[in-house]
């Protein structure tokens, strides 16, 4: 008996916190529901996951409740009030920015609110605050707010007697089951507690890291954390925010102290292309079966387009890379990479007029954390004006349109030293995308031999990767005809390399999380890297243009790029050191090119080798 009594007095306990806030329970899991599911059924990258997402949320609201309830009715209404709106203010803004851009709550988004003046405030709501607004889930947001609101008032409202008489019996109806609803909270929260451990973990993970580019490496594997409701995103995004902010201040400090002792402008145009997700087992150029760099191939037999045979980049992830390639600390070298200058700023400081065209790095509302790790110190409005004098504003569907967006905005304002950088979106996912319709050349018939392992939708997906590298042929051939007639030096090289069902892996794009082995590296690190020069470059300049020549069988990472870029404008800096130069007879060739901070590229064996040796043994 007694013991009856001890489970009723549990299980009433158990429902007590939710008694206590009922209202507030009851209307915050509506919204969380409203808010997840009409963002879910086209936010696909996750979808799978949310399928827990009403256990957590009951969880999540349950363990507030408790809270609320060990703080005195006074103060809990004040405390109840300020969540209110908390959770009524995200829920509206994240809503509206997936009805207006298909876009939760992100970094981006938050930055981009940060550099926003009162003019372009005034245009932006005279924009997107439109009546149809209403008819959409904001709207259906906004109803139950005011469902909220009416029912709040209701309860100080004395109501008919009839009316009154139900209310009552049914409050006598619950307060006798309060033990059956105290046990189905025992159960659901059990349930919960197992079905959101794993993310709760992973969130606390996710908020102790120190890095943006941490933060964006753990967003890459597959068991990540989901920030399910937009309280969550908009505390990650203010996170990630801060973490960019710090990188931002020590690059700030960089550029102040970055010093120029004299520039002999060497090379009058120097071009960077960065292309997007190439490997160089799909190029022609080095060897691949089918004939996806024609342009490039008849360059290099005209003898001043010469392809580098071993390179290299640091990372399988753009920004990474971005973040290596465009500052002076090479893999190696004491500090990190915010803690030393950005190349552009050398350039523009010794009096090259910079321009930056891309097709990936501008700002924008719908941005994955990816590409707002990768772009932040790029396009914060102090660092970017050290480094550029022109760009882009726009991204275009195809890379043709940065060719366009050259001609029309940015060639006008070439002085007589430039450095010219374009960053194609090149191969990047998804691969049909990358190409106009009528540049569709590859079928996929066409690897029913050399591809006879792979299923016909996956010949298709190879040819469709195939046609992107065609078309990206034709775009870095477009930019070499710009400046084959002027003083100019290209270098073109990918950000990595990039899986389409390479040998037996059965795989697309890369793996990030997964331990670098020699197949790894090989498929997603490995990239083509040329350098073309004008016949007038070679006339003028025939010393650099046998340096070239006599570099390129040397082992190279991208990382150490800029070091060369300094060399070919001659800018003499104490940021520059010859022996990461590798067109430098100081060049170290030795220096271990260490693949994502972890493992050495050049100790890395061939399988085959690998399995003969443990024969030998």
């Amino acid at each position: 008996m007694n013991f009856a009594k001890y489970a009723v007095s549990l299980l009433n306990k158990a429902y007590q916190p939710i008694k206590d806030n009922a209202s507030f329970f009851f209307f915050m899991y509506l919204i969380g529901i409203l808010v997840s599911y009409a963002e879910l059924p086209t936010n696909n990258p996750h979808a799978a996951v949310y399928s827990n997402l009403w256990l957590e949320l009951f969880l999540d609201l349950y363990i507030i409740c408790i809270i609320l309830s060990l703080i005195p009715l006074k103060i809990r209404r004040w405390i109840r009030a300020f969540l209110y709106i908390i959770a009524y203010g995200t829920s509206l803004i994240d809503l509206f920015c997936w009805v207006k851009f298909q876009s939760t709550l992100n970094p981006s988004m938050l930055l981009l609110v940060g550099e926003t003046d009162e003019r372009e405030a005034s245009e932006f709501f005279s924009s997107y605050f439109t009546s149809d607004l209403i008819l959409s889930s904001v709207g259906l947001l906004l109803l139950v707010m005011l469902i909220h609101i009416l029912t709040t008032f209701l309860k100080k409202v004395k109501l008919p007697p009839a009316i009154s008489y139900r209310i009552t019996i049914v409050k006598q109806i619950i307060n006798h089951s309060y033990y059956l609803l105290g046990g189905i909270c025992i159960v659901i929260l059990g349930w919960a507690i197992e079905a959101s451990a794993h993310n709760k973990k992973e969130m606390v993970q996710m908020f102790s890291l120190d890095t943006i580019g941490s933060v964006e490496h753990k967003l890459t594997t597959d068991d990540c954390t989901q920030f399910y409701l937009p309280i969550y995103r908009l505390a990650f995004s203010i996170f990630s925010n801060e973490l960019a902010s710090q990188q931002i201040d020590r690059l700030i400090e960089a550029k102040d102290k970055m010093s120029i002792d004299s520039c002999s402008f060497k090379s009058p145009n120097i071009v960077l292309i960065i292309g997007e997700s190439y490997g160089k087992h799909h190029s022609q150029q080095y060897g691949y079966f089918m004939p996806t760099t024609p342009r490039q191939i008849k360059r290099e037999k005209s003898g001043l387009l010469i392809p580098f045979k071993d390179v290299v980049a640091p990372w399988n992830l753009t920004s990474f890379v971005f973040k290596n390639v465009f500052s002076l600390h090479v893999v190696g070298q004491k500090g990190d990479w915010c803690d030393y200058p950005l190349f552009p700023s050398l350039f523009r400081k010794a009096g090259y007029h910079v321009t930056f065209i891309t097709n990936q790095f501008l700002p924008k509302a719908k941005q994955a954390v990816y590409d707002f790790s990768g772009g932040f110190f790029l396009n914060h409005p102090e660092l970017s004006e050290a480094m550029f004098d022109s760009r882009n504003t726009q991204l275009y569907r195809f890379d043709r349109g940065l060719l366009d967006d050259y001609d029309k905005n940015q060639q006008e304002h070439n002085t007589n030293h430039n450095l010219i950088i374009f960053h194609l979106l090149g191969q990047h996912v998804k691969y049909k995308q990358r190409f106009p319709s009528d540049r569709r050349h590859f079928k996929a018939e066409d690897y029913a031999k050399k591809r006879a392992d792979l299923d016909g939708k996956q010949r298709q997906m190879l040819a469709d990767y195939d046609n992107a590298v065609l078309y990206n042929d034709s775009i870095v051939d477009a930019i070499i005809s710009r400046f084959e007639n002027k003083d100019a030096i290209i270098i073109y090289m990918p950000d990595h390399g990039e899986e389409c069902y390479e040998g037996n892996r059965g795989f697309i794009c890369r793996k990030h999380s997964a331990a670098i082995d020699y197949d790894l590296a090989h498929y997603e690190f490995e990239i083509p890297f040329w350098v073309y020069c004008s016949h007038k470059y070679v006339t003028n300049h025939p010393e650099i243009f046998h340096e070239i020549i006599g570099a390129k069988k040397r082992r190279f990472m991208t990382d150490a790029l800029p070091h060369m870029l300094l060399y070919l404008a001659g800018i003499h800096t104490k940021d520059y050191h010859a022996e990461y130069n590798i067109l430098s007879p100081q060049y170290n060739e030795n220096r271990p090119r260490i693949l994502k901070n972890t493992t050495d590229y050049d100790k890395l064996i061939h399988p085959s080798e690998k399995e003969s040796t443990l024969k030998r043994k």
